[in-house]
């Protein structure tokens, strides 16, 4: 047999000279051991790729996740290997089952160990868009929040402000309209309120000097609006409203990169619903089936071994479990019966020493 069939064989927990007696046997336990074997590499993969996110960023991250990721692996196949070995199929049906439950139970939840990492890097691109809307989401609330405990701190000052800008709106407006009738004025357009004489007449200048004194009155508010403008600027420098933007693309990205396991693992059970709130059916069945297929591959050895017909190589293991017990009841046997056949000996050469001790202390 070659290297790799041994291997497989090693991978089932068979005992391999037994099993090479048995050519009928051979690719059952080729099978079980390669399920076993391909358990652990996909367990090594996933523990790996956790880890590595877990360290993102850090010196070595690539080293921690590999040296992890094989010990993961080897924990979870050497756990694999006991499994499928400890069913006993020289027992009955139900008691197998019974056996089993437990077994199944455990591979299960090592499925669902096994199979998330492997979901995040599956859905890799849906996660970082569903992280870089999160994000934008927080980062909106979290000035929202900041604006409404501004207002609310400087009520007085924003009111003012709103006030001083109302006055210089319609101030403005009114000059606008005003200077626009004094050029109706000079050119001689006739309207309900200029005379319909051109020319610069006494209206004209009386007009003009109502001017100059509003927009005078105008630059003064305007400084006013500057001033509490500033002064609320300031405010909200000083209380961090001015350093709070919204992220950009090219920042989003970068903070999805970023996103640590426990992140990125909610983003993952987000992916059945849509961001309205909705249920997005076929996202949440294709994580669903992707998590079901790592869950069945895990417990596939101790199925395979359930199904299994009871073959030669199991009676064989029978027969020699069956001897070894023998043996093992034997050599208790022996040591029984030596301890009963020398325990007079010992007693009576006991008794003799202790004698000769006494004769000599007296």
């Amino acid at each position: 047999m070659n290297g790799i069939s041994r291997f497989f064989w090693y991978c089932s927990g068979t005992h391999i000279s037994t099993l090479e007696k048995y050519p009928t046997e051979h690719n059952k336990y080729i099978g079980i051991g390669a399920t076993i074997f391909f358990t652990g590499l996909f367990a090594a993969l996933s523990g790996g790729y956790a880890l590595y996110f877990v360290f993102k960023g850090a010196d070595f991250a690539w080293l921690f996740a590999i040296l992890f990721g094989a010990i993961w692996g080897l924990a979870i196949f050497n756990m694999d290997r006991y499994i499928v070995s400890s069913i006993n199929k020289n027992a009955n049906t139900n008691r197998q089952i019974w056996q089993a439950t437990p077994r199944i139970l455990l591979a299960i939840m090592i499925g669902v160990v096994i199979s998330r990492p492997l979901e995040l890097k599956i859905f890799d691109k849906e996660i970082k868009e569903r992280l870089n809307v999160s994000y934008l989401n927080g980062q909106r609330s979290k000035i929202d929040t900041l604006n409404k405990a501004f207002d609310k701190k400087y009520t007085i000052e924003i009111g003012k402000l709103n006030e001083l800008r109302a006055q210089r709106d319609s101030l403005t407006a009114g000059i606008k309209s005003d200077r626009q009738k004094l050029n109706f004025e000079i050119f001689g357009n006739k309207t309900t309120e200029t005379s319909g004489v051109m020319g610069y007449g006494p209206y004209a200048k009386r007009k003009e000097a109502e001017l100059k004194q509003r927009q005078q009155n105008l630059d003064t508010l305007n400084a006013d609006v500057r001033k509490m403008e500033k002064f609320v600027d300031g405010r909200k420098q000083f209380d961090g409203l001015m350093s709070e933007k919204l992220y950009t693309t090219k920042q989003l990205d970068s903070l999805s990169n970023l996103a640590g396991f426990a992140d990125r693992n909610w983003a993952l059970g987000q992916l059945g619903h849509n961001v309205d709130g909705t249920r997005d059916l076929n996202t949440a069945l294709a994580v669903t089936f992707i998590g079901l297929l790592f869950i069945f591959f895990e417990c596939l050895p101790v199925f395979v071994k359930l199904m299994s017909s009871r073959g030669p190589y199991d009676h064989a293991v029978e027969n020699i479990e069956t001897a070894q017990i023998h043996t093992a009841n034997k050599d208790r046997d022996f040591e029984i019966e030596v301890v009963d056949g020398v325990h007079e000996t010992r007693v009576s050469t006991e008794i003799e020493r202790r004698k000769a001790a006494l004769h000599h202390q007296s």
